[in-house]
């Protein structure tokens, strides 16, 4: 099964170079994948299901990768049209995977994550339980996320404040059973150490000067330069007494700062950690559509 936990790789490696060309919401996906996981294991779901949950809660903002820089980055509110373009990302992700052997594991996740059980969502307006459990799980979480973390424009809602919304719009919103459970994860305190992280135990930087999100791979020594993603600014990364800090350096270099990356040491730990079982009990389907 190794050539199909090399695909597996690729799919983590063009979510993680789709989301280095937001400057404002790293770690994203990882936050996502974790909050759905957690969420899909407090329904006892088999150990394959869940790992499928989070790997589409990774994978789901895809189609990112066909929303304009000018738009993805901008630093204010979007405008009513700028919004239709970022509707389109669920479909165009859709397009990429069709193609790819394993895009059975995922297409749910990144076709359907902002439809709503009332019917307003998009792309296709369903409703309820036509939604699948992977996206009304994915599109929760993924909301959670957006709310609880800081932009430009706005500062992150407390925990309290974005239960209290996902409490306010059970039903509509949010499917009300899975919504309820999550409330109570957050409630129980599991969320505390994933909220503003950008991996475990790696809290978010931001940029002193613009705001922009400053991911620090855990791989980074202590003493390297980091850059931000929004205004180029150099950082000087300092590890010292076990607590993540950056100084400015003063200077920029766009040509760093912009340059996309994924993180191999976190695919690594993803691959081991959410592809295993997954891919096994798979096998049979995978061998038929990787060498059928």
């Amino acid at each position: 099964m190794q050539y199909a936990q090399d695909l597996l790789k690729t799919l983590y490696t063009m979510a993680m170079l789709v989301e280095a060309r937001d400057a404002y919401t790293g770690g994203h996906l990882w936050r996502v994948s974790r909050f759905s996981y957690l969420l899909a294991e407090d329904l006892d779901l088999p150990k394959a299901e869940v790992e499928k949950i989070a790997l589409g809660g990774f994978l789901h903002d895809l189609g990112k990768v066909g929303v304009p820089d000018a738009i993805l980055n901008k630093p204010d509110k979007l405008s009513d049209a700028e919004y239709e373009v970022i509707k389109t990302h669920p479909q165009i992700g859709a397009e990429l995977l069709r193609d790819h052997p394993l895009a059975e594991l995922v297409m749910d996740a990144v076709l359907k994550h902002h439809e709503t059980p009332d019917g307003k969502g998009y792309p296709q307006g369903l409703q309820g339980e036509q939604i699948p459990l992977v996206a009304r799980i994915v599109g929760l979480t993924d909301a959670f996320d957006a709310m609880t973390s800081t932009r430009p424009y706005r500062q992150g809602m407390s925990l309290e404040q974005a239960l209290a919304i996902v409490q306010d719009h059970l039903g509509s919103q949010f499917d009300r059973v899975l919504g309820e459970r999550f409330i109570k994860l957050g409630q129980a305190g599991h969320l505390n150490n994933i909220i503003s992280h950008s991996e475990p135990g790696i809290p978010l930087q931001h940029c002193a000067a613009c705001g922009p999100i400053i991911v620090i791979p855990r791989a980074v020594a202590d003493g390297a330069e980091l850059f931000c993603p929004g205004c180029a600014s150099a950082y000087r990364l300092s590890r010292q007494g076990g607590r993540l800090a950056l100084s400015p350096v003063g200077y920029t270099n766009p040509a760093k700062a912009r340059r996309p990356r994924a993180d191999a040491g976190l695919i690594s730990d993803l691959l081991h950690e959410f592809g295993q079982e997954l891919l096994v009990s798979r096998k049979p389907s995978l061998l038929g559509r990787l060498f059928g």
